[in-house]
């Protein structure tokens, strides 16, 4: 046994100090009473109570506080040591330290903010391992893969462009060495965060992708800066800016092309510092759907409080101690003792009535702030059964992020009843949340439970919804991230009525719900297809059609004028052809009178297929796209006329 704090010891010297009083006061109290009676009728004025209650109550006083003082002392017992283990996925984050980052085109410059966003990230990977990359022109790991975050965000504090020894930006040195970090840990599903202006990649990107998606990395890159940009600050040149070898400024811009190829061909996305949103919240998506795997998060010694059994007997004392030095009464004393006993446990047998109550009657958030008083107050399976209490209540009044955290407390328990209906819970509020998601309104219950065709009908709006948006210059719309969250949180749901299922086998609550899911995941996988494919097909008719109807040369042209010609033809006689080698536009003029085109006019004769009599639709469609790939640009707005410059200005 070891004390934690046994300067609280010394304070054991004030009691000898306190009992030497005590008997000095007892010894001069009464005396001045004596001299004003005198001898013979001291024993009729003078009342004299027998000492040994004082005496008795001065012991268990003194008796208590060296029990309390030793109890502060904090005696322990040492009971081995223990290797902790937690569920977390790996993480990477390259941060570019190139000097263009301390260029001020964003506030307070593009290293400040991406040291901000790194902050904000850390705080949604609470128990993921992650680790630092800074790179300029070489790469350098600043902090390995670790669950201590704290220690994280002082090296992310202290990080700047001075840490690396080369100039430059070579990204693609950066990916590689995260790459080969997360090999090591062999886990095929890794997620690298790039935090960069995109400016001066050196490295070969094809080479560097490909191998990052056979290591299962996925990258999600972040733009730092504006395209407007700004000078690059340097204190070694005069006027305090880079110069380059003319002797002017260098401006820095954000370059966006080298991000966007890699995370587009990583699977990951590509967002801009500052105008994309929630960036935090975009991540915490992006790594919901990365697999969980154990690891050891340290050991920990563990150590055994006894200051409990030494608090316990000192409670004892005082209140012997309060009994022997007051007069009480015989009846009193026991309604008093009664009353100390009964009342703490009568105080959580109300609050436990009372969340009931409170629960029944539909007041969902005041149950839900009543359990949670209670978990916080217990420890072990006992809070945990309260954290479900609180979970369902939060669950009812929709509040499902509360609902999510306090069954993923209740997770914690060792009693497989409590994590079966943890797991439970959580595919229930998982699913409500991707209900929400699609229509609006909570899950419905009873009869009024939707069936295939009404959730088509939910879905077909969304995407009609998501149809008429306006597309974003970066990024997706928020109906297909609303859509993709939804389908990450059914999916998640299956898991946990699954994990419910391996702890209670024989409840079939979750068994149902899971079917129910998987029923709707499958069918929202295929409408999204469906939508998928009709899109191609309809843009694809539209190019066609785009493609078939280019007028060509001379078609289409008003057949009343002619440029640069004085008078009408049919003022001057009909039939009369243009002199020399000057051509009429009005190509069908000269079918309507019979001529016959002259040799070397372009557009007169028709154009040579190369159509194949054995190919298939597909294959026409994708010959007449390439025939007529100027329409490409984009489709002509109604009623636009496209005229061909002639050969020879009249």
């Amino acid at each position: 046994m070891n004390l934690a704090n046994p300067a609280w010891l010394i304070a054991w010297v004030v009691l000898p100090i306190l009992a030497i009083l005590a008997v000095l006061l007892a010894r001069f109290k009464g005396q001045p009473w004596e001299r004003l009676a005198a001898e013979r009728l001291r024993g009729r004025l003078i009342k004299n109570d027998h000492p040994l209650p004082r005496w008795l109550a001065l012991g268990f006083l003194l008796a208590a506080m060296a029990i309390f003082i030793f109890a502060l002392a904090r005696p322990q017992g040492d009971a081995g040591v223990k290797t902790e283990k937690t569920e977390g996925r790996n993480v990477m984050i390259a941060l570019d330290l190139s000097r263009s980052m301390r260029v001020t085109d964003v506030n307070p410059d593009r290293l400040g903010q991406g040291k901000i966003l790194i902050y904000e990230i850390l705080e949604v990977l609470k128990n993921d391992r992650v680790s630092l990359v800074g790179f300029a022109g070489t790469p350098y790991l600043f902090a390995p893969l670790t669950i201590d975050h704290g220690a994280l965000k002082e090296t992310v504090e202290q990080i700047d462009e001075q840490w690396v020894t080369m100039g430059g930006s070579d990204i693609s040195a950066a990916i590689k060495l995260a790459t080969a970090t997360l090999k090591e840990t062999g886990q095929n599903n890794n997620l690298l965060i790039l935090i960069s202006d995109g400016e001066e990649n050196e490295g070969d990107l094809d080479a560097i992708i490909a191998d990052a998606e056979s290591a299962g990395v996925r990258i999600f890159s972040i733009g730092v800066g504006t395209e407007d940009g700004g000078f690059v600050p340097h204190d070694e040149f005069s006027g305090g800016y880079l110069l380059n070898e003319s002797g002017n400024k260098v401006l820095s811009r954000l370059q966006p092309d080298v991000l966007k190829k890699l995370a587009t061909s990583t699977g990951g996305r590509y967002v801009v510092a500052g105008s994309a949103g929630d960036i935090p919240a975009l991540i915490e998506v992006a790594v919901q759907g990365m697999d969980f795997f154990e690891m050891e998060a340290g050991e920990t010694k563990i150590l055994i409080e006894f200051f409990q059994w030494a608090v316990l007997p000192g409670i004892l004392f005082l209140m012997a101690a309060i009994i022997a030095g007051t007069r009480w009464s015989r009846v009193s004393m026991a309604v008093i003792l009664l009353s100390w006993c009964i009342y703490p446990a009568d105080l959580q047998a109300k609050d436990i009535r009372g969340a009931k109550t409170a629960f029944a009657e539909g007041r969902f958030h005041e149950a839900r702030d009543t359990y949670r008083s209670l978990a916080n107050e217990k420890e072990g399976n006992t809070a945990a059964k309260f954290r479900l209490g609180e979970g369902l209540s939060a669950y009812e009044a929709l509040d499902l992020r509360g609902a999510r955290s306090a069954y993923s407390e209740a997770l914690l328990s060792t009693d497989d009843q409590v994590v079966s209906e943890a797991h439970e819970g959580l595919g229930n509020t998982l699913f409500q949340m991707g209900w929400l998601g699609i229509s609006g309104s909570r899950y419905p219950k009873g009869k009024a439970v939707p069936d295939m065709e009404k959730f088509d009908e939910l879905v077909r709006e969304q995407l009609q919804k998501m149809s008429e948006e306006k597309v974003p210059e970066k990024g997706d719309t928020n109906g297909f991230i609303r859509l993709e969250a939804v389908m990450i949180n059914w999916t998640d749901a299956v898991r946990h009525y699954r994990s419910s299922l391996e702890k209670n086998p024989k409840d079939e609550k979750p068994l149902k719900n899971s079917e129910m899911t998987m029923a709707y995941l499958k069918r929202l996988a295929e409408l999204l297809e469906e939508e998928k494919q009709q899109t191609a097909e309809e843009m694809m008719q539209q190019q066609q059609q785009q493609g078939e109807g280019e007028p060509k040369e001379g078609e289409g042209e008003p057949k009343d004028k002619k440029e640069g010609n004085e008078g009408e033809p049919g003022e001057e006689g009909e039939g009369e052809k243009p002199k020399g080698n000057e051509k009429s536009e009005d190509k069908g003029d000269k079918g309507d009178k019979g001529d016959k085109p002259e040799e070397g006019e372009e557009g007169d004769k028709p154009e040579e297929s190369d159509a194949d009599p054995n190919e298939s639709p597909e294959e026409e469609a994708r010959r007449k796209l390439k025939e007529n790939s100027d329409i490409e640009k984009g489709p002509l707005s109604s009623g636009r006329r496209q005229h061909r410059i002639p050969k020879k200005d009249w």
